[in-house]
């Protein structure tokens, strides 16, 4: 009896501060307004955690439009072209994005397939960035075999 409880009581979702929280953000648009809203709920969500005291992994999955939002580079002559909103807003979203990274330790990753496409020298991308072979690949690992939750900023 007392087997068949703990097998079920495993099996019960477990509160957030027990495992800690995982979220993975999918960033395949290049707005850069879109792209700030994004940024302030996930300075909104580890201040929460970081206040309750609760564990987190927050991870950023760039790819395909997002890749603008990485480097400095304009990307000239790609689909992925630097415009006057990204121009005009690049300073603060860079120091918004490098605050949650080294501060927060916020993880980004960048789809290698996009950066490879695009011919861009992974030397050209902030520094915090670490590469996985495909972006949709990561996001759906992180979903499926390391629990995570799914979150797309509109």
């Amino acid at each position: 009896m007392l087997l068949m409880l703990g097998t079920l009581a495993a099996l019960l979702p477990q509160p957030v501060h027990a495992a800690g929280a995982k979220v993975v953000y999918h960033a395949d648009f290049g707005d850069p307004r879109r792209f700030s809203a994004m940024l302030t709920s996930i300075n909104n969500m580890v201040m929460h955690y970081n206040n309750a005291f609760i564990d987190y992994d927050v991870r950023i999955v760039f790819l395909s439009h997002g890749i603008r939002f990485v480097t400095d580079d304009p990307l000239r002559n790609t689909p992925f072209a630097e415009d006057k909103a990204l121009k005009a807003q690049r300073d603060n979203l860079r120091g918004r994005l490098m605050t949650l990274a080294t501060l927060h330790n916020v993880k980004l990753e960048l789809c290698d397939i996009t950066r490879t496409q695009l011919g861009l020298d992974k030397g050209r991308l902030y520094a915090p960035v670490t590469f996985v072979p495909s972006g949709v690949v990561r996001i759906a690992q992180l979903q499926n075999e390391e629990g995570f939750a799914y979150i797309k900023v509109e």
